[in-house]
């Protein structure tokens, strides 16, 4: 007997959930987004409080969501789910019943940015340096926000598998003098520093601090040194553009990301011209014997606004399917 195929239901609750900043979506039809909203983490005691006031706003207001997906800066792994760089800390099961929702998948913000690869185009994007991309094969992903995400996907069929990966919190590897002097500075205070460490919001700050004794926001880091107005906040980006080549370098060479490097987070689409100036390619490409074969991965800097709805998108549509054959 043939199974009658399900109308898929909408709207769907989307949500993109970093350490600093909260973003949520209706999608109304497959890949159409309304109703965006950024929501501070800072404001809300926990993630229900966050969703009933975005559930609650007047465009969102009266509307019957039953299914939801939630790309969370934390691995997941079973039901309980405590934030890295937040004191969020939740049950997905409860959440799910406190919100009467039928389905709530809820996966890493970089798997599901990762996911969002496919389905961006040109416009979407930032070419840095040369390379051309090989169709069909891995593809590599790293960003810069509250904390360092990286993740990737691989050919799977006639579709793609996202990796799951922590690896913002491998270990810092120096590959300069100076870069030796603020490992050597940080390890005072940390037992391990890793690439995060250096790569995310605070990483700014550290670094603006080892190399100047400074102590500034990430953000007055950056607007300093994008106006010209001071030359060792000038300096930190130009390190911390460097640091993120080289990490970039390692994990393209990981999965050998021949279907391109793109690079995500909050940090970086800031920086402008500094970024694109910055020594990022050329530290991407120096690997020793191996440089020629990371001059061949193009990178690609994701400028879309809000990249991950997309991956959040199509996990969700992908479970909900399997749910319907079962």
């Amino acid at each position: 007997m043939s199974s009658q195929k399900i109308t898929p239901i909408y709207p769907r609750l989307l949500a993109d959930i970093g350490g600093t900043n909260a973003r949520f979506a209706l999608e109304t039809a497959e890949r159409q987004f309304e109703a965006v909203s950024v929501l501070a983490c800072a404001d809300y005691a926990s993630l229900p409080d966050a969703i009933r006031s975005y559930l609650g706003s007047a465009a969102v207001n009266q509307m019957q969501i039953r299914h939801a997906a939630i790309a969370i800066a934390n691995p997941i792994d079973g039901d309980c789910v405590r934030m890295t760089n937040h004191h969020w800390s939740f049950s997905i099961s409860v959440v799910r019943a406190q919100l009467d929702l039928s389905s709530l998948l809820v996966i890493n913000d970089f798997t599901a940015l990762a996911m969002a690869l496919p389905y961006l185009d040109a416009s979407q994007l930032q070419k840095i340096g040369g390379g051309q991309d090989v169709p069909g094969t891995a593809i590599g992903l790293i960003g810069a926000g509250t904390g360092l995400g990286v993740s990737g996907i691989i050919p799977a069929g006639n579709s793609w598998a996202p990796l799951s990966s922590e690896g913002g919190h491998a270990s810092f590897a120096p590959t300069n003098r100076e870069e030796m002097h603020i490992l050597e500075t940080l390890w005072q205070q940390y037992e391990h520093v890793s690439a995060e460490r250096l790569l995310s919001g605070r990483g700014l700050e550290l670094i603006c601090n080892v190399i100047s004794g400074k102590t500034l926001e990430a953000a007055d880091i950056t607007r300093r040194a994008l106006d010209g107005s001071c030359a060792d906040c000038l300096r930190t980006v130009e390190h911390f553009c460097s640091i993120l080549g080289s990490v970039a370098g390692n994990v393209a060479l990981t999965l050998g990301a021949t279907g391109g490097m793109y690079i995500g987070g909050g940090i970086v689409p800031r920086l402008g011209r500094l970024f694109a100036t910055s020594a990022f390619r050329q530290r991407f490409e120096a690997k020793g014997r191996l440089s020629g074969f990371l001059a061949q991965i193009p990178t690609y800097l994701i400028t879309e606004e809000y990249p991950a709805f997309l991956g959040v998108s199509a996990m969700l549509a992908d479970h909900l399917g399997k749910q319907e054959k079962n």
